[in-house]
């Protein structure tokens, strides 16, 4: 169901007056930038978004549900290419400055306005068939770990290696279309310890105490993303007595995972008991974020997301695009976890790491 009702801000985010909100981590631009002139930040992110337009056109030229697919595509690689060559010769056009929301706002809005509702629909209903087959092995592997700490860090790796999982980065894209990913084979390549930004052992330590009574979650991507990495650590939560909510995009959008697919994963998982690999779901909530990007704008979520998030004391944000490129500076009302692998160099040049670099940000209020 697509959510029709008014967009609000998110409950447990500090006023912007208080935090100075701003959704974009990475500054394109600075007051002092000459506002008739693109920077050398936003060139270097138009160029990035340019790059990306034939792995989207390809996914495009094979979309079943439209008449007349290839034509369409070619228009909508010619339109949105000539979109972002006018930012650089005028970075006020089309509703600029451009930073990493509008220019996925405008992508979207393109494709959609050419009748390209959900160009990787294919690709994220194969990956999640094969993710769904390797639940239960990830699942017994990590339950079969009787050290907490030691659980936690494989769960989180799991995050990690799912998160790899990303056809919006051309780089990926074309490695995942030529050889496939093994999940397991992710999680034993990770980038070593320390990461770029590493919190894991102050998080371990507030996980021992079980603090958390609600979990908030905004989730990434379909396939190994949400089912091998996402869910056996939301498992894990209700195991330890945390309800959880799970966020999930209103609208298709590269291949993140929609409200829609989630419920469906989530039906496909339980057993006839409504269990999940032997752990109640009574606790597990799906929400329908309101979003329709790769990215997110915390001042607009859905009202359902608002309300059921209002007593939440965990908020996560999973993925590059929510933890990352928007919100990794984020402030909230009550504890924080921004989780990603970093798939860009251009974000790993700004946060002083290694590409396929992994963020772990995690913020405690104390009560």
């Amino acid at each position: 169901m697509e959510s029709a009702s008014e967009l609000v801000p998110f409950p447990l985010l500090q006023t912007p007056i208080e935090s100075n909100y701003r959704a974009c981590t990475i500054p394109y631009r600075f007051p002092s930038d000459n506002p008739r002139k693109a920077t050398p930040s936003e060139i270097a992110w138009v160029d990035l978004f340019l790059n990306s337009i034939p792995s989207f056109k390809q996914r495009a030229e094979t979309d079943p549900t439209v008449t007349d697919a290839p034509v369409r595509a070619q228009k909508f690689a010619e339109r949105y290419a000539e979109i972002l060559e006018d930012f650089k010769k005028e970075p006020e056009s089309h509703g600029g400055p451009p930073d990493c929301v509008l220019l996925c706002r405008i992508r979207e809005q393109i494709l959609r306005e050419l009748g390209f509702r959900d160009i990787f629909k294919k690709v994220k209903d194969e990956e999640n068939a094969k993710a769904i087959s390797l639940f239960g092995d990830v699942v017994h592997l990590n339950d079969a770990i009787e050290d907490g700490g030691k659980r936690l860090e494989n769960l989180v790796r799991g995050i990690f290696a799912g998160n790899i999982f990303d056809l919006g980065s051309a780089q990926l894209a074309e490695v995942f279309s030529r050889d496939g990913m093994s999940f397991l084979a992710s999680c034993q390549n990770l980038v070593s310890r320390p990461w770029v930004i590493d919190d894991l052992e102050t998080f371990k330590l507030k996980w021992s105490k079980k603090p958390w009574k609600k979990a908030v979650i905004f989730v990434d991507n379909s396939g190994a993303d949400i089912i091998l990495g996402i869910l056996p650590f939301a498992r894990e939560l209700l195991r330890l007595g945390t309800q959880v909510v799970l966020a999930a995009n209103d609208l298709p959008s590269i291949n993140d995972v929609t409200y829609a697919e989630l419920v469906d994963i989530i039906a496909k998982l339980k057993d006839e008991n409504g269990k999940l690999m032997g752990v109640d779901t009574s606790n597990l909530f799906i929400a329908n974020s309101g979003n329709d990007l790769p990215v997110i704008d915390l001042t607009r979520v859905s009202q359902e997301l608002a309300y059921l998030a209002s007593d939440a004391d965990l908020v996560i944000l999973e993925g590059m695009g929510r933890g990352i490129e928007t919100n990794l500076y984020a402030q909230f009302k009550c504890d924080s976890l921004k989780i990603g692998m970093v798939k860009h160099p251009e974000v790993a040049q700004f946060l002083g790491g290694r590409l396929y670099d992994c963020v772990f940000k995690y913020n405690e209020v104390s009560s």
